[in-house]
């Protein structure tokens, strides 16, 4: 009975540290990610902005360019992971997709048995876009 408190308070304290560990090496890692961007690099910061490095010669900052000829300035630790480089052409497999023949589709068995004017169309309506700065339909 007198050894059951001290063992209680141990159990208690072993997630605790075991947890404080693993969050200390997260840390150090992001640090070391962090340290390590160079100029070229995509990333992500906290915030959830995409941009690539034009300038990481700077021990606290980095400029990064949001868009084109955008760039702004971020502290280093405000990056919160480095987005992988996309694979190119060459590296993708090809896969290849097998004919469909349209006849055994089955939107074409349902064009073929309604053919009731009354019936509502399932096409999509073709609206047509006006030349306006923000894209929208006009009707």
């Amino acid at each position: 009975m007198e050894l059951l408190f001290p063992l209680l308070i141990l159990l208690l304290f072993i997630p605790i540290f075991l947890s404080g560990r693993k969050q200390r090496r997260q840390m150090q890692e992001m640090q070391k990610m962090q340290a390590a961007l160079e100029a070229g690099d995509v990333v992500i910061t906290t915030s959830g902005l995409r941009g690539t490095i034009v300038d990481a010669s700077y021990e606290d900052t980095l400029d990064i360019e949001i868009a084109d000829g955008v760039v702004t300035t971020w502290v280093r630790g405000a990056v919160r992971e480095k987005v992988n480089p996309v694979a190119t052409e060459d590296e993708t497999p090809v896969e290849e997709t097998p004919a469909v023949d349209p006849a055994t589709t089955p939107a074409a068995a349902t064009e073929e048995k309604s053919e009731d004017p009354a019936a509502p169309s399932l096409e999509k309506s073709t609206v047509e876009k006006d030349e306006s700065t923000n894209g929208t339909a006009r009707s």
